[in-house]
This record gives structure tokens, C-alpha cells and sequence, in this order.
């Protein structure tokens, strides 16, 4: 299973072989899903897969969705199990366009873009955009931003004895140190 997804991933990232790319191999992606007055709900993949094409602004990540880690092992199983159906739906992925990228404008102060994109999860393709902050240092491209999904669009069922305990909106941030290739 890790050679497939390893080499659905290498071929994700094809149209990319050509440019002028950064890529992060252990970008950060967080949700959180949580609701006053019960258990946090809250996960994170610290081995986020994301690439960008420094020439056109494209970029595009990849997460194994068994990556994300609550605190709690049993909410974890019924992420896995129940909601995300790991089994089924082993991998999501973003492939998006930074909006007005320029690489030759990036300095070491942080500027805010727009990323617009398809995120596909739970087998769902669905158009996102993400408020980003961006900047250059080191010779390393720095991309932050965060973005709101609701479950119900990605058919995700959440039994009705624990629908007041998620969040209707799901919070997802990432972070990434991007490095030239």
C-alpha cells in the first residue's frame, strides 16, 4: 500500500518535473473541529507532502489521512474508521494556483495571497480557497494559511448521537518551509 501511494504521489507531481519547483516533505496540516463544552477535536499530519512551481505559482500537496494524530488514540480509530474511511479514502490532495505569484517579488516580509484550488477528500472533489501568507528567506519559499471545510460536503455522515459534539465548520491550517529542487 505505501509503494502505491508513494507512486500515485511521484506521478501527482509529474507536470511539475520541468520548473522551477520548492517542495516540502514534511509540511504541517492541522484541522480542528471542536465545539465549547466538549472534547477537543483537533488533528495533525507533520508529513504533508506540497510542491510549488515557482514559475507559475501552481502547487499542488498530498496527506496520508492515517498521518493525522489526535490526542486521544480512540478518537483517532474513529476518525480512521468511521469518518475519514482510511480503508477506502487512504490519501487527500490539493492542486491549486497561488493567485498574482510572483517569485521575484518575495522578500523576507510575509505578503498575503490567494490560493484557489480543488481539495479532494473522502473521494469528493471541491473547489477552496485559502487566505496565505508567503515569503522568502534562505533560499527557502515560507507558506502559511488556513481555509474551512464543512464535512457534510465531502459526505462525510456524522451519527446524530455526536453531531452537537464536531464543529459544522472544520478549520484546516498549513505550514510550509518549501525548498528549491
Amino acid at each position: 500500500m505505501r509503494k502505491l501511494i508513494v507512486l500515485s504521489t511521484s506521478l501527482f507531481f509529474v507536470s511539475y518535473a520541468s520548473a522551477q519547483k520548492y517542495s516540502a516533505k514534511t509540511g504541517k496540516v492541522t484541522f480542528e473541529a471542536s465545539v465549547p463544552l466538549f472534547d477537543d477535536i483537533y488533528a495533525q499530519d507533520d508529513n504533508n507532502v506540497a510542491v510549488i512551481n515557482a514559475d507559475t505559482g501552481d502547487m499542488a500537496s498530498v496527506s496520508v489521512v492515517k498521518n493525522f494524530h489526535f490526542k486521544t488514540k480512540l478518537m483517532e480509530e474513529h476518525f480512521n474508521e468511521s469518518y475519514a474511511e482510511t480503508a477506502k479514502y487512504p490519501k487527500t490532495t490539493f492542486k491549486g494556483k497561488i493567485a498574482n505569484f510572483d517569485k521575484t517579488k518575495l522578500t523576507a516580509s510575509p505578503q498575503k495571497y490567494t490560493v484557489q484550488g480543488t481539495l479532494n477528500f473522502h473521494g469528493v472533489d471541491k473547489a477552496v480557497t485559502s487566505a496565505a501568507t508567503v515569503y522568502a528567506k534562505d533560499g527557502k519559499i515560507y507558506m502559511q494559511g488556513g481555509f474551512v471545510v464543512k464535512p457534510a460536503d465531502y459526505n462525510v455522515t456524522i451519527p446524530k448521537m455526536v453531531t452537537k459534539k464536531i464543529a459544522e465548520n472544520v478549520n484546516v491550517e498549513y505550514n510550509y518551509i518549501l525548498i528549491k529542487q
